[in-house]
């Protein structure tokens, strides 16, 4: 399994791999990979290595070793679906067949998970480019591009396509404290294809949606539960809250495998609290070479919650692959919900 290590960009660019499932399930916890596209992907691909691993043993003990395969991986990140959906997809392959066929599942499903996801980043692309106008200035959070999803991304595939239709676009570029993925991998991502953009401090934001500075903001999601909340990258909620204020329009950009039909409502959705170095520390490159530093006292209580819950009145829609989601979300997502 092999992975670009997304702690190290923009300053270096690294191509890690691991050899089992145990190595690819903390390379999810260590966020070498991230983003809940991709976290499903590596898991995928994870359940794939621990089936291949077990090939030779007695059905039995087949079962056991990819169930304890299973449990390892989920237990990487506890909220975003796609991870928890992805696994159980491969588990659900291995039903009342042989252990050779076992293996062939697995490895086909995880196949399969990827695949879907680079027709529905496409798909994304398609729909979301339509709420984009010429010289449109988008404000997005985290990164959400082809870094966190396979192929196009999600809510910057809907920038790259109507870039690439010729349209103006430029993009504003939340920094996304505390792991900076806006300023260290969606600049970066951007930069790669050319679209204008900037990166200004989280807190920034709504400084320039008071100044008539953003048309649209669109954002990913980790997980959309039933009733139209919106757990995503810690501050999410307000950016919505903001936009809300200023008439700007919200959207997010998710597959279906992103959906949880299963949660009410945000409320019910495990938070993951990262480790707390993560705040009181930053990385960079410095003048010898990549290198961390501390930024808070010697001492200071920290709290790293990675996610928040935006609730769906804030929401203006949902772009997915099989287009667009508008309110009553009740209703219409569980219309949405029919089509998986």
């Amino acid at each position: 399994m092999k992975m670009i290590d997304q702690r190290k960009l923009p300053h270096l660019y690294e191509v890690a791999t691991f050899e089992n499932h145990r190595e690819t399930a903390k390379a999810i916890k260590d966020m070498v990979t991230r983003g809940a596209g991709c976290v499903g992907n590596a898991a995928a691909f994870a359940m794939a290595q621990a089936a291949l691993e077990a090939r030779d043993k007695p059905p039995t003990e087949f079962q056991a070793y990819l169930k304890e395969a299973s449990e390892t991986i989920k237990a990487t990140r506890p909220t975003a679906v796609n991870l928890f959906k992805a696994v159980d997809r491969c588990l659900a392959a291995v039903d009342g067949v042989s252990v050779a066929e076992r293996v062939e599942r697995v490895v086909a499903e995880a196949d399969k998970v990827f695949l879907e996801d680079i027709e529905a980043s496409r798909a994304i692309a398609k729909y979301g480019a339509a709420l984009i106008e010429e010289g449109a200035r988008v404000l997005t959070h985290c990164n959400a591009g082809a870094l966190a999803y396979v192929d196009r991304g999600t809510a910057l595939a809907p920038i790259y396509q109507a870039f690439e239709d010729g349209l103006s676009v430029f993009v504003w570029v939340d920094e996304t404290r505390p792991r900076n993925q806006g300023a260290r991998l969606t600049s970066w991502e951007l930069g790669q294809q050319g679209v204008p953009h900037t990166v200004i401090a989280d807190n920034a934001a709504g400084f320039f949606m008071q100044r008539g500075e953003v048309d649209l903001i669109l954002v990913g999601a980790d997980r959309i539960t039933s009733n139209g909340d919106v757990v995503n990258k810690i501050g999410t909620y307000e950016k919505a809250l903001a936009a809300h204020d200023n008439g700007i329009p919200f959207w997010v950009a998710a597959p279906l495998m992103s959906f949880d039909f299963e949660t009410p409502a945000g409320t019910g959705v495990e938070i993951e609290e990262r480790p707390t170095e993560e705040v009181s520390h930053v990385w960079g490159m410095g003048e010898g070479g990549w290198t961390r530093v501390r930024v808070v006292s010697q001492g200071a209580t920290v709290r790293n919650p990675a996610f928040d819950v935006t609730p769906a009145r804030l929401v203006s829609g949902f772009i997915t692959e099989y287009g667009l989601v508008k309110p009553p979300f009740r209703e219409n997502l569980k219309k949405l919900s029919r089509l998986g």
